[in-house]
């Protein structure tokens, strides 16, 4: 039960990272003039699921402050890795994003060496 707070952590970053990529994916380039980029970005702010995307971001801190509270940070932040793994994976099937051998193998890594951080 205790490392639900961890899941949902990941679950609420995992969320936020593809909910801000589709809408500004939708919303197209950022525009080179001041005010229409300042325009640009207000709508963007304004959009529900960039606005779900901060809520997100806002209680996967706090379920990150529950897992702080049942476990050591050593312990739980190389779950934290995961969001790379997922993220990858995701906008490679969402976004048609390239899935390369050097995406995979940096992944990896990250991956290898959390196991190796986790032990210690």
């Amino acid at each position: 039960m205790n490392y639900l707070y961890i899941v949902m952590t990941i679950v609420l970053t995992v969320f936020g990272q593809l909910a801000i990529k589709m809408q500004v994916s939708k919303a197209g380039a950022l525009p080179a003039d001041s005010g229409d980029k300042l325009w640009f970005l207000i709508k963007l702010l304004l959009n529900p699921w960039i606005i779900a995307a901060f809520a997100a971001a806002f209680l996967a801190s706090v379920s990150w402050m529950g897992a702080m509270t049942k476990f050591q940070l050593s312990h739980a932040y190389p779950f934290m890795a995961l969001n790379f793994v997922i993220v990858l994976l995701l906008s490679a099937w969402m976004f048609n994003e390239p899935l390369s051998v050097t995406r995979i193998a940096g992944v990896a890594l990250i991956c290898i060496g959390t196991v190796v951080a986790a032990q210690g």
